[in-house]
């Protein structure tokens, strides 16, 4: 009686064993054919998603009867080559690279251009990498608001979707899942350093305000890109009850730039200063140079001058400072019309004669010389009125 033995080796290598070489070679297909029948493979896949597997030897004994049986022993346990994350983890890994990713250009204030994939009330929804970003509203640069001033924002933002906006990253919290960015920012920093103190521009006014209203520069291209503060003691030179009084939303104005916050993306604007100070236009006329006061404005008799209120305080712990050696009122004179109702102090910008420099003080109409005597210079005398006026309430 012939028996057959098959071993079953992990790659599904089969090796015949027989008692008798003189068995006809067709059997040995007879047996293979039994082996295929089967539900073992040939070969095993070169990778499983399991780390391990297990390597099994089978052998596989054949009886004259044609019975078959198969024994299978686990023989050891072999490496098996790494399997890639999941797609889940991929995406968790990808989303806390991007998180970093996400403070880096904060810090940095470097621009990124995303794609406008949505709006809500508040803003739209921006891509930034994996991350859906958000841009409220009021971050958008002005010159949508300038381009159609009467058409409502959310028409806008619907037309904005799959746009590319050039935005920066200014509040990173990965986590509550909050990324807002800004379009303004990204377009201050391309556009500020085309922006010089003393500057001159053609501006249109936007919302007015009690302390001041905003105005949106336009630039060479014909577009609004920057906005800026317009104070309310920088409409006019006259007292300023209400600036709706003086500015309208909409108008065209010329405005100067007298201030640039770089650290935090501001500009500050004057109106008042295209136009010469009414002072200044009528110093001559008020307290004539020549010493001969216009008749009924001018006293020059100091010690029959009542100093402004509160002057008389500053002029004491002025004397107090290093360098100055002498302070007092000269002459006095009277505006027409009414500045400010607050003490105005002035440095004037003539040359010093014999160490004495000529500093104004104004409040309503009243105008009083004040002659300073000191071995400062204009920016030491500066720096000692600020000292002063930081002590005095």
């Amino acid at each position: 009686m012939a028996i057959f033995s098959a071993t079953l080796g992990p790659f599904g290598a089969i090796s015949f064993l027989s008692s008798s070489q003189s068995q006809p070679l067709d059997s040995s297909y007879s047996i293979l054919n039994q082996f295929n029948s089967l539900k073992y493979p040939r070969k095993f896949p070169l990778c499983h998603w399991h780390r391990h597997y297990n390597h099994h030897t089978s052998k596989i004994s054949v009886s004259s009867n044609s019975d078959t049986q198969i024994d299978e022993v686990e023989t050891s346990l072999l490496p098996r080559p790494y399997a890639p994350n999941s797609m889940e983890a991929l995406r968790d890994a990808r989303r806390s690279s991007d998180w970093k990713s996400a403070t880096a250009y904060r810090d940095s204030k470097l621009v990124y251009n995303g794609r406008v994939e949505g709006f809500n009330s508040g803003g739209l929804r921006v891509r930034f990498y994996s991350i859906m970003g958000f841009l409220p509203f009021p971050q958008l640069s002005t010159v949508y608001y300038c381009k159609e001033p009467n058409k409502p924002i959310q028409d806008i933002a619907k037309e904005m979707i799959g746009s590319i906006l050039s935005v920066t990253v200014i509040k990173v919290d990965e986590e509550n899942k909050k990324l807002i960015l800004s379009e303004k920012e990204a377009t201050w920093s391309k556009y500020s350093k085309y922006v010089n103190i003393g500057d001159i521009f053609e501006a249109r006014i936007g919302s007015v305000e009690d302390y001041g209203a905003f105005a949106y520069l336009r630039f060479p291209d014909g577009l609004y890109h920057l906005s800026g503060l317009i104070h309310i003691s920088e409409v006019a030179w006259d007292l300023i009850q209400d600036v709706r009084d003086f500015l309208r939303e909409g108008e065209e104005v010329k405005v100067k730039v007298i201030g640039i916050d770089s650290v935090k993306s501001r500009l500050s604007l004057s109106l008042k200063q295209l136009e010469e100070d009414p002072l200044l236009e009528t110093l001559d006329k008020v307290i004539p140079q020549n010493g001969l006061a216009v008749s009924g404005s001018f006293s020059g008799n100091s010690s029959r001058i009542d100093p402004l209120p509160g002057l008389d305080t500053i002029l004491e712990e002025l004397l107090q400072e290093d360098g100055i050696l002498d302070a007092r009122i000269s002459r006095q004179g009277f505006e027409k019309r009414v500045v400010s109702q607050d003490l105005q102090l002035w440095l004037s910008n003539a040359p010093p004669l014999d160490q004495r420099f000529t500093l104004l003080a104004r409040a309503g109409r009243q105008v009083q010389e004040i002659l300073l005597k000191t071995s400062l210079d204009q920016e030491g005398i500066k720096r000692a009125i600020q000292q002063v006026l930081e002590r005095v309430p």
